[in-house]
């Protein structure tokens, strides 16, 4: 015991049993709702996950995913993977990426911290370039916060403000793009009304410019590049809102896809190019599609793509997006410090671990869960396994993606007896389900239930326990809604898609032969979330959890 009387020991559970392989399955994109022919898990053939809902109804509940359980500022918050990861990992309620900048640009404490007062030293002779994506869907960055950031900086000295667009469609109604440019560029009149250079400068759709994740594909990231830094684009337009609404009349064309553009002036030089001297804040808040724009801003070394020309500025993201690489070096939010997770606490007490999802999720089981940490506590103990997506395709062109790999991995993991825990991340009800199609969605939903069955019946062989859960909700709703809950229409009938994540709860299951009789979920914890799930898998390794854990969900009934 170190001499603040802190120890990483965890006391032995009285009644739960140690010693049994419990493998922890994440569905990314898992919700429960209603079962109707938009609900691609209730329309898919999921035998196992069926089964584990109809089996006996003490080792089946539902849990919160979204808002304040997971952190996030109000229930009308969907969740998302990084932070039902960090809840699922870290087993304690943190303020998450919004509700951090939310209070910050409150109180105001974001322009009187490190970050904001780095950015500042460029507002004299240079220019503020913001760069992040332009949308309320509050999953990734949220316009209100935009446009707070805007008014702070220009009232705290910024003279020359330009904003890098990226259109959304996918967390918000595809279409909508419109509409928020046309509020920033009020905002931005504004601002020009008191003396404050400021317009748009550049554009581009999310999954097209700028925002790739995990390395997929650094075209993506090219492109915004050569927009926002070189000023170059294959489309120049002298207004943002005619650029959005042009490029959406293109056949097949959406938010999500839309091409890179510049804005240029009367005589065709773009407006807002990166050069020397010059600040520049991304100002998504959330991580994992930032952190590849944040190494090509920043590293000096960088061999990704040809960036023509490296300019020397000041750059912060919102918050830090990778808190192993220290990436980036400055940001304007401090990040919620996560500590002594679940993880870490199992390994300690010499429970080895072994985690995999393939290359879109893998962060989530890793680094998310362990509290946003790079690597391994112990490489002696643990084993991480990435197995890489498919790049260059939509997933709904190959939705099985790689579950089954996966599963594999999980399965030869768990038969080895090599590990204690095997962990993993089924991807496809998540990114499948963000294409928007429904019938792929549907052959994702059984894909991973494929999966699920191997990595179970792998638990049946080795006399193990299985804790099957989800991070968020996406799959089981695939249409927006009225206030009565029907399917909203377009202009020409048909339903509008929703790619989204939920506000729908989702799934825990236990079961496995190592189950110690009478266990069950207790009665007493009708409203629960992802966060008492590691307490949960603490108490099935044989543990008691710490103190300040969010509650067990589950308890032993003796007969």
């Amino acid at each position: 015991m170190s001499s603040s009387g802190f120890s990483w020991k965890l006391k032995k559970h009285p009644k739960f049993l140690e010693g049994k392989t419990v493998a922890v399955v994440v569905l990314d994109g898992w919700g429960e709702a209603n079962p109707n022919q938009y609900n691609c898990i209730h329309a898919a053939d999921t035998p196992t996950m069926d089964s584990l809902k109809k089996g006996a109804p003490e080792r089946w509940r539902l849990v919160k995913a979204h808002g304040t359980a997971v952190g996030l500022p109000s229930n009308d918050d969907m969740g998302n993977s990084e932070v039902g990861h960090n809840a699922l990992g870290a087993g304690r309620i943190y303020a998450q990426g919004a509700k951090l900048v939310d209070i910050a640009l409150e109180t105001g404490k974001i322009y009187k911290g490190e970050g904001f007062k780095y950015i500042k030293e460029s507002f004299k002779d240079g220019t503020l370039h913001l760069i992040g994506l332009l949308s309320d869907g509050g999953v990734h960055s949220r316009l209100d916060q935009l446009q707070l950031l805007l008014k702070g900086a220009s009232e705290h000295g910024a003279k020359r403000i330009r904003v890098h667009i990226l259109t959304d469609g996918r967390d918000v109604l595809d279409g909508s793009s419109v509409g928020f440019v046309e509020t920033l560029e009020n905002d931005l009149a504004k601002l020009r009304e008191k003396g404050v250079d400021a317009q748009i400068a550049s554009g581009g759709g999310r999954m097209y410019v700028t925002m790739d994740r995990y390395e997929n594909d650094w075209d993506v990231v090219k492109r915004g590049w050569d927009a926002q830094v070189l000023g170059e684009a294959p489309h120049k337009f002298t207004s943002a809102i005619e650029a959005v609404k042009k490029l959406r009349e293109a056949p097949g064309a959406n938010d999500q896809f839309l091409p890179p553009f510049v804005i240029v002036d009367d005589n065709g030089k773009a407006v807002g190019p990166i050069v020397d001297g010059d600040a520049v804040v991304t100002f998504n808040f959330r991580a994992d599609r930032m952190v590849m724009l944040a190494k090509a801003l920043e590293y000096e070394n960088f061999d990704k793509f040809d960036r023509v020309r490296y300019p020397k500025i000041r750059y912060a993201g919102m918050l830090e997006y990778d808190g192993e690489l220290k990436l980036p070096s400055h940001y304007l939010v401090s990040p919620p410090e996560i500590e002594r997770t679940s993880g870490e606490y199992l390994v300690h007490n010499g429970i080895r671990t072994f985690a995999c999802s393939e290359t879109v999720k893998f962060g989530h089981v890793t680094f998310f869960w362990n509290g946003n940490r790079s690597g391994c506590f112990n490489p002696e103990m643990e084993e991480y396994i990435e197995i890489p997506s498919d790049i260059g395709i939509s997933f709904n062109a190959k939705p099985k993606m790689k579950a089954l790999e996966i599963a594999e991995k999980a399965r030869d993991a768990i038969l080895s007896s090599k590990f204690d825990q095997v962990r993993v991340n089924l991807p496809n009800g998540d990114m499948v389900g963000h294409t928007g199609d429904i019938q792929a969605t549907i052959v994702a939903c059984k894909a991973a239930d494929e999966a699920v069955k191997m990595i179970l019946d792998a638990i049946e062989q080795v006399g193990g326990i299985y804790v099957v859960t989800a991070d968020h909700g996406n799959a089981e709703d695939m249409v927006k809604r009225n206030k009565k809950g029907e399917p909203l229409l377009d202009k020409d009938g048909n339903v509008q898609i929703l790619t989204s994540h939920t506000l729908q709860p989702v799934p825990i299951a236990i079961g496995g032969p190592g189950l110690a009789p009478g266990v069950k979920f207790r009665q007493d914890l009708p409203v629960a979330g992802l966060a008492n799930v590691a307490a949960t898998v603490m108490n099935l390794h044989g543990f008691v959890a710490p103190d300040d854990y969010e509650p067990s969900l589950v308890e032993i009934v003796d007969n």
